[in-house]
């Protein structure tokens, strides 16, 4: 075995790193999502739209996306990821070209919302499945946070720059020209992203032991993962540590200005930003070293801790101080950044990589219902009091229960035939 494992490390050539970074880049252009809270707010008053409107095509985006991610991940696992990428390229820049022209929330609803949500699924879902195949399960943390990280510091750039282009040439030459820009870049780095040969063995990987009797699965079919108990857990609680950080992500620059009179809060996405790409990164590799359920615990206490904070950080309130409101801002994107390196890295251990495209597509249905369902709480409760303050402790409640039910998770422990498993 160990023969076999050195020839073939060293006639394969290990792509893992340039995969990885083709990956990272893809979903720096994809995060164009997280930049939504600073377009909604530049929407013209004449358009006449509420809050409510305003949160519908970054809602109903949440949603396309995760649920496109199921068909675009069982794409990706038959076809490979450099074509279905480039088709989620081609969708984020038509959708974001038809919505420059056009002022109705329908109209950004089918062109960010539907299109771009959907291109947004084919780019994510082919990003990171071919990234940790090239390398063992020890790294799988650290590999997947670092590809994700892409898409949470996209706000970075992304914030201000939608700033910049709405304030000099107006909301619809911003949109249009954003989609054109990630069109080409996503297409692009797509040449990139490629999976290993079959019969790779990354280096580092554990020889395995051959011995009598069944043996634990390793790969389960996307049917087998439905029929476990863990995937309905593993579901609830990335839908409760997604929504709450896509409901703040949606809304934190309208926070800022509402609730603590700040008229900087392009400035508080782009922070909120950087700790979402260091989360992920973070989280990653502090799961493959404690481990993902002691993780996944910190990192929801932690936010719901946070969202409680921000809850309170009103005009004439230490918190409402910016450096304070950037800190605060900082670490919920430093917790929520850490559930895309968490689920993804916690379904390939319990799950396996054969089948892991449309296998975490499922998982990640739930971060498009959670983020669906709280994002769009916030407006329609802010309409109805002028607060996000329901919304807050419903979501800080929600972090609770799931910070609970990671004392519940554990693999699956379904054995098979050595023969069938051969």
């Amino acid at each position: 075995m160990s023969g076999n494992r050195e020839t073939n490390t060293q006639t394969i050539k290990n792509l893992g790193w340039s995969v990885t970074f083709a990956g990272m880049g893809i979903n720096l252009a994809l995060g164009i999502l997280y930049a939504w809270s600073v377009i909604g707010k530049g929407i013209p008053e004449e358009w006449d739209w509420s809050q409510a409107d305003r949160s519908w095509p970054y809602s109903v985006a949440c949603l396309v996306f995760s649920l496109v991610m199921v068909p675009a991940g069982r794409m990706q696992d038959v076809f490979g990821p450099r074509v279905v990428a480039m088709g989620g390229g081609v969708l984020v820049g038509l959708g974001m070209i038809i919505a420059r022209f056009t002022t109705t929330p329908l109209g950004y609803i089918l062109g960010f919302g539907v299109l771009a949500g959907a291109g947004i699924g084919f780019g994510f879902a082919s990003a990171t499945p071919p990234a940790v195949k090239w390398f063992p399960a020890a790294k799988t943390g650290m590999v997947a946070g670092i590809v994700v990280s892409g898409f949470g510091l996209a706000s970075v750039y992304a914030a201000p720059l939608s700033q910049w282009l709405i304030g000099r040439f107006g909301l619809p030459a911003a949109v249009m020209s954003l989609g054109i820009a990630f069109l080409v870049v996503v297409v692009g780095l797509a040449q990139f992203l490629k999976t290993p040969p079959k019969g790779y063995v990354p280096v580092g990987t554990p020889p395995k032991v051959a011995s009598q009797g069944p043996q634990k699965k390793e790969d389960y079919l996307p049917r087998e993962m439905l029929r476990t108990w863990q995937f309905y857990v593993l579901w609830f609680m990335y839908a409760c540590g997604a929504g709450a950080g896509l409901m703040i992500i949606s809304k934190l620059a309208t926070i800022a200005s509402v609730q603590a009179n700040l008229q900087l809060g392009f400035v508080l996405v782009a922070v909120l930003a950087v700790g979402n790409g260091a989360g992920r990164i973070v989280a990653g590799m502090l799961s493959d070293k404690i481990g993902r359920k002691a993780t996944m615990f910190l990192c929801f206490v932690m936010q719901a801790v946070l969202i409680a904070l921000l809850s309170q950080a009103t005009v004439g309130s230490v918190l409402s101080n910016g450096i304070i409101l950037a800190v605060i801002s900082a670490l919920i994107g430093a917790n929520y950044g850490a559930n895309l390196s968490l689920f993804p890295s916690v379904t390939k251990d319990y799950y396996g990589l054969k089948n892991f495209g449309m296998n975490y597509g499922l998982i990640f249905t739930s971060w498009g219902v959670g983020g669906f369902m709280l994002a769009l709480l916030a407006g329609k409760v802010y309409d109805a009091t002028q607060s996000f303050n329901f919304a807050y402790y419903c979501s800080a409640a929600l972090l609770i229960v799931a910070a609970i039910v990671t004392f519940l998770v554990k693999p699956p422990h379904h054995n098979e035939p050595e023969a069938d498993k051969a």
